[in-house]
This record gives C-alpha cells, structure tokens and sequence, in this order.
C-alpha cells in the first residue's frame, strides 16, 4: 500500500527519535520522514524500518543552522510527499563540556533545542494539513517540583539564553533544563496564536508538549565523563523498578507516536507526560516570558512574529 500521510522526526535516527519514527512506520498508510544530521546514521535507521516493511526516507537537518533548516524545508517541497500530518520535534542536545556557538552566534543548547525547531515549525505551517499536529519533545527536567535532580531552569529575556556561555557542567545542565521550558512556552504560544488565527487552516492545527520521562542510555548522555555515561546506561535503568517516570526509549516512542499521530484526541496547546495530560510547571505558564521566547525567536530567524500562510495546497 502506497503511503498517504506524512511525519517529519527530527532526530528520527536514534534512542527515542527512532522509536517513535518505529511506531509510526508500523501504519502501511505513513511515510515517516528522519530528519537527522548525520545521513549515514539515518540512512541506518531508515533501512531497519524499510526491513520492517514501513516506508521511510531521509533528509539533512542540522538544527543548529538556520540555512539547513532553510534548505531541510526547500528539500522536502521538492520531495512532493504524501499530505503531512505532522512534526515531531524531538532532536535535542546536552552539552556539559565547553558552551558551544553556532555560526549565527548563539548557544547551541539554545539553537538546537529550540530555536531550530522553532524555525522548522513556522516555515512549515504552509505545507501541514488540516488537523496536522506539531508536537515538542520537552522533558519533566524543566520543572523543579520533579526533583530530577538537575539545575533549576533559569530564563531571564531569550536574548540573555542565547547568548549565555558560562562554562561548567552544572551551567551546561542548566541550559538544558531551560531549553525544556522553552519548548513548553513555545508550544502554549503557539497553541494561543492558532486558536487566535482568522485563518480557519491554523485554528484546526494541534500543537502539544511531549515529557518522555527519564530514559537512561539515550545519546544525550553522550558528552558526560565516562564514569556517568557508565550511570546513565547500566545503573539508572534498574532503579525503574524503584522510581516512577523512568521509562526505555521504546515505551515512550511509542506514546509520543500515538500522540504525534492524534491518538490522544483532540487535545491543543497541553502538556503530555507519564501517558497523560498533566499540568507543567508553574513557570511555565508565564505568558509575558511565553511571548519573550516567540518575539525574540522570530527576530533571530528573521521571521514576523504574527503567524499567517497561504491557503493554497492544504490536504
């Protein structure tokens, strides 16, 4: 069966990235799109799900450069996909070395985590369908109350998180935590300006926020000590029988799938963790600190900050 549906995963190549393209590609009816850096590794991954008999195909993105993300959109227009339905948002990055810029001069934690899905988002609005869904990969870290053990986020102005390049592991971790309440206030903004829209188009389009819970040995790990590294993939897993939350990659691809793929209903705008809607933290409601990250990040990918396409060639 020739697929009829599209699904953008960004990351789609590895850990719960590729577990959730794995469920996708499950329906004959998907054609799953990974959207990685590295080709070789997707072109890995998409050979596992095309053995599987699912249907997937690979294109360059490097989320920590605005001209990939430009030339990622350029390539799949040209691809002439089946209609897309959806937008999984979930590479991400966890730099605990040396602060790291990217070529516009932000921090890569930033650019990567939020401001490159932020871009790929907004460019693609023209080309989702009715009723297609983005959902963002955050992560129960950015809330205190969870007591993951990781630094407090701390967001100030995007601005002041763009530019931030204070060394330190600690101050890495932190940057992470933080890049995880931005995704929760990129997805309330966004959910806000949709139903807001006069455009009949935007207001049918759901966009929600995806807590994986703990997942030990995922390649977010990668650039800790290697005594650490030993942690997170022999120790951390045998603590699940002790502690809630903490789930295999597969488990939780699973349910970012069902709900990527409108499984949870109709839900808009809401925050998804443990396999249900829960509320966020309390910082993440703020709505002055919400339009901070959407203005700033629309005036650092050279975007206006109000959302409005065309109506042409919606399925």
């Amino acid at each position: 069966m020739a697929p009829t549906k599209t699904l953008i995963v960004t990351g789609g190549n590895t850990g719960l990235g590729f577990e959730c393209a794995y469920a996708l590609s499950k329906h004959s009816s998907v054609l799953v799109i990974i959207a990685c850096r590295d080709i070789q590794k997707g072109e890995k991954a998409a050979r596992r799900l095309r053995e599987a008999k699912s249907n997937a195909k690979v294109l360059p993105l490097d989320l920590s450069r605005q001209a990939s993300v430009r030339a990622f959109v350029e390539a799949f227009r040209r691809g002439q996909f089946p209609p897309l339905v959806g937008i999984v948002c979930n590479a991400g990055l966890q730099n605990v070395g040396t602060p790291t810029k990217t070529e516009e001069g932000y921090e890569t934690t930033f650019a990567v985590n939020h401001l490159g899905h932020y871009l790929l988002t907004r460019l693609l609005l023209p080309d989702l369908a009715t009723n297609a869904s983005i959902t963002f990969v955050s992560s129960g870290t950015h809330d205190p109350e969870q007591k993951t053990g990781m630094p407090t986020p701390r967001y100030i102005t995007a601005e002041a998180l763009a530019h931030d390049f204070e060394p330190g592991g600690n101050a890495g971790r932190r940057r992470y935590t933080t890049s995880k309440l931005c995704n929760v206030y990129c997805t309330y903004e966004y959910a806000r300006r949709l139903a807001s829209s006069s455009d009949s188009h935007l207001q049918s389009l759901c966009v929600n926020a995806f807590d994986p819970g703990l997942m030990p040995a995922t390649e977010l790990a990668r650039t800790y000590s290697a005594p650490l590294r030993f942690v997170s993939r022999y120790i951390l897993p045998a603590l699940s029988l002790f502690i809630g939350n903490i789930y295999s990659p597969a488990t939780s691809g699973r349910r970012l799938a069902l709900l990527a793929s409108g499984g949870e209903g109709s839900a808009k705008g809401e925050y998804f963790s443990d396999g249900r809607e829960i509320r966020s933290s309390v910082e993440s409601y703020d709505t002055q600190k919400a339009l901070d990250l959407w203005s700033t990040s629309a005036k650092m990918t050279g975007l206006p900050s109000e959302l409005s396409i065309t109506t042409s060639g919606h399925g």
